[in-house]
């Protein structure tokens, strides 16, 4: 029996380095490290000692003979990415069945090298992957920051409610949250509360790990009427995110667009058609479920400008909607492109994942959903949107038809997810072409002891666990800078540090009060019967951080 590695992997290469053969490829040091869509285990070699699995922080590892029928291809994905290639040269000498290549020391630090005080400006993966670095390797103390009052992020607000393994990488990260060497204070934001230069003078080194928390848009008419949202403020809104509470997002129409091929495309379009019982089972925001239980939509289409060969989603997402219960997958065929490229695909190619699937062409006034299943996706490449038409809400999305022409879709929502962007941060440079702040090797141009790590430095590329490459990278050039002496010295202390943060904010959260957050979700959901109930404002978070407990609510 051999494992593999299914939907959820997370690339962050933890289970490379347990596994006794060398057997999970690509590995951090191989070129395709980073440009590979999952990490995939050689069934030739792997010995079934179940190290992997153990180690995986996001539950992505099963025994081959254990996958459930929507798994199951994941099985033939790992040993495709083997074929046509020999096993590593074994050796008969010890109980590893590959040979090893000489170990590496990538960083040196003199005997003598004190304590620096680190702030990590971010407590989604980049940063904490940063901060795990730090307190794994070296004797620093760590101050976490965060805009928000509660750590995690991406995790907590950008991870799909139905991928609870993704979300379980959150638990490694929290494990630092308590650490000694830790001090957290969550809710201040740098530009408002603190600047920079504070932030700076009361550490040896500032991380800015910010992220990209803007969506690029479409340039088009009727973009900016209601009905139009962008996926980022959508997946802020099914997942609690404080500021996306208040949103209105009207279910009440049949059809919803969705711009953009991407995983956040598929992610909006599953959540939007999936069964809402389904979906009770998980976190999502409470006021989301209620929408969704009332929806009235029953079709998704989702528009690429290209084929789809050249889709951007990975192989992973796009199985996920092939299983999905009550939702017939499809594609529109409105150009003879698409269907050529499906027929002329390879086996390993992406667009072979849409054989048989059932090529419809769209109905332009309502959507037309077969029997059997409740509600559908349309995958429709080659086609974008023109303009977005309707007397004060969304009405019709005009579309291109691939050949020169377009077409009016009936449509009473648009979403548009064409890629995240990061945005400036008082204080330090930022790059408006890219959307990330100058840096080489993860240190800000210009700005000694400030570093990037995460989509603020390399911009939207990348999942959960690219961070952890990338952050090795960053605490690498803060190390180095700090053993030659290029650290500017801090002039304020630590206590000096709370003392501003805490008169500049009277409602900030630490450690102890975000264990409070945690348990009083944790306590609401088990009533509910989930995982967790998610507080879904700052007033909520505050005080229930302050009391410890869960605050009254009005009814």
């Amino acid at each position: 029996m051999t494992y593999a590695i299914t939907q959820t992997c997370c690339n962050d290469a933890t289970c490379v380095a347990v596994c006794p053969v060398n057997c999970i490829h690509p590995t951090p040091e191989e070129r395709a490290f980073g440009s590979t869509e999952m990490l995939h285990i050689d069934p030739r070699a792997c010995i079934d000692c179940g190290a992997c699995a153990d180690a995986c922080p996001v539950d992505a590892i099963f025994p081959v003979d254990s996958l459930s029928a929507g798994q199951r291809e994941y099985a033939d994905i790992n040993a495709a990415y083997y074929e046509g290639g020999e096993p590593a040269p074994g050796t008969t000498e010890g109980p590893n069945f590959h040979a090893w290549g000489e170990p590496v020391f990538g960083r040196s630090l003199p005997s003598d090298f004190g304590p620096l005080r680190v702030a990590v400006v971010g407590t989604g993966p980049a940063g904490m992957y940063a901060a795990q670095d730090l307190l794994l390797h070296t004797a620093a103390e760590v101050t976490l920051i965060d805009r928000l009052p509660v750590a995690g992020g991406l995790v907590r607000y950008g991870v799909a409610p139905d991928h609870p393994a993704t979300k379980k990488v959150g638990e490694t990260f929290s494990r630092f949250h308590s650490h000694p060497r830790v001090r957290m204070h969550l809710g201040i934001e740098v530009g408002r509360d603190v600047t920079a230069e504070e932030l700076a003078a009361h550490h040896d080194a500032v991380i800015y790990a910010v992220g990209a928390s803007t969506d690029r848009r479409l340039g088009i008419p009727g973009e900016d009427g209601p009905g139009c949202l962008s996926a980022t403020s959508f997946v802020a809104w099914y997942n609690a995110h404080p500021e996306a509470v208040a949103q209105s997002v009207d279910l009440s129409a049949e059809r919803v667009v969705v711009v953009g091929n991407g995983n956040v495309a598929l992610d909006v379009a599953r959540i939007l058609v999936a069964d809402p019982e389904a979906l009770a089972g998980t976190d999502i925001a409470a006021h989301a479920l209620e929408a969704l239980r009332a929806s009235r939509v029953r079709e998704v289409v989702v528009l690429g400008r290209r084929g789809p060969e050249d889709a951007a989603y990975t192989r992973s997402e796009l199985l996920a909607l092939k299983h999905l219960p009550g939702v017939e997958l499809v594609v529109d065929d409105h150009d003879p492109r698409t269907g050529a490229a499906i027929d002329a695909s390879g086996a390993g190619d992406r667009a072979a994942l849409l054989r048989g699937l059932a090529r419809v062409r769209t109905d332009a006034v309502a959507p037309t959903t077969p029997d059997g299943a409740a509600r559908r996706i349309v995958l429709r490449f080659h086609s974008g949107p023109v303009e977005i038409l309707g007397d004060g809400d969304v009405r019709t999305v005009r579309v291109t038809d691939g050949g020169g022409g377009a077409v009016d879709l009936a449509a009473g929502m648009l979403l548009r997810a064409i890629g995240y962007r990061g945005l400036p941060v008082p204080g330090l440079p930022f790059d408006e072409a890219s959307g990330t702040v100058p840096h080489e090797g993860g240190r800000v141009a210009g700005l000694p002891g400030g570093y990037v790590v995460g989509w603020i430095k390399r911009g939207p590329s990348g999942g959960i666990g690219a961070n952890r490459t990338c952050a090795a990278e960053t605490v690498g050039t803060l190390l180095a800078d700090a053993v030659a002496g290029a650290l500017p010295a801090p002039t304020g202390d630590a206590r000096a540090f709370r003392r501003l943060a805490r008169r500049r904010n009277r409602r900030v959260v630490d450690a102890r009060g975000l264990a409070a957050i945690d348990r009083a979700e944790r306590d609401r959901g088990r009533r509910d019967g989930r995982p967790r109930v998610k507080l879904a404002t700052v007033e909520e978070l505050v005080a229930t951080a302050r009391a410890g407990r869960l605050p009254r609510l009005s009814r």
